[in-house]
C-alpha cells in the first residue's frame, strides 16, 4: 500500500477538526472530470461524518491534458490568500463545464476579490511555487492520476464512489475503535 509522504501540516488547505480520527486527502485537479464527479461525494462523506473526517485539497494538476487546470489552482491559492480558498474551490468544481480564463476572473469577483490582482499573480505565476509542492508531493507519494485519496495517510485504491470511500472511512473509524478500547 503506498503512503502519504508529506504529512498533512497547516500549510494544507482542512476542512474539519483537526483531532477528527479520519484524515481523508485528496489530490485533484480542477479540471478532471472525475475529480468534479468526487466533489460531490466529497461533501456528501463530510455531512455523513462531520466529527469524523477532516477533508484536505491538495493540487494536482494535469496541464498535459487539462490546459486551465494550474490557473484554477493557482486562483483558488490566489483567494486562499484572502481566506476565500474554499469558496472558489467550490465555485471552479461547480462550474467545471465553464472553465477558462474569463470564468476564473468572474469567480474571483463575484466572491469580491480584485480581478486585476488575479490578473497579475497569474502573469507573474505569484502561487505557482505553492501549486508546484503540492504536486511534487503528489509523484512522491505514488500519485499518478486524479483524483487520488488517503486515509489516514494510506493510498484508497476504490473508487470514488460514496459507498467504497465510505465503506474505507467506517473500516478506518473501526480499527481506530479497537485501538481505543
Amino acid at each position: 500500500m503506498t503512503t502519504l509522504k508529506m504529512p498533512v501540516s497547516s500549510r494544507d488547505h482542512i476542512l474539519g477538526d483537526e483531532d477528527a480520527p479520519i484524515t481523508l486527502l485528496e489530490y485533484g485537479d480542477y479540471e478532471c472530470p472525475h475529480c468534479g464527479a468526487a466533489h460531490p461525494v466529497v461533501k456528501a462523506l463530510l455531512q455523513r461524518y462531520p466529527d469524523d473526517v477532516r477533508y484536505i485539497f491538495r493540487h494536482f494538476p494535469l496541464t498535459q491534458i487539462h490546459p486551465h487546470a494550474e490557473a484554477a489552482a493557482e486562483t483558488a491559492e490566489f483567494a486562499d490568500s484572502y481566506d476565500r480558498f474554499w469558496e472558489m474551490h467550490n465555485l471552479i468544481f461547480e462550474n467545471q463545464d465553464r472553465l477558462s480564463i474569463p470564468f476564473l476572473f468572474s469567480a474571483a469577483e463575484s466572491l469580491g476579490l480584485s480581478v486585476e490582482r488575479l490578473q497579475q499573480a497569474l502573469r507573474s505565476g505569484e502561487f505557482s511555487r505553492r501549486v508546484r509542492q503540492d504536486f511534487l508531493s503528489g509523484v512522491r507519494s505514488g500519485v499518478n492520476g486524479t483524483p487520488s485519496f488517503f486515509i489516514n495517510g494510506e493510498r484508497h485504491n476504490g473508487s470514488y464512489a460514496f459507498t467504497d470511500l465510505s465503506e474505507a472511512i467506517e473500516n478506518q473509524l473501526e480499527l481506530a475503535s479497537r485501538r481505543a478500547a
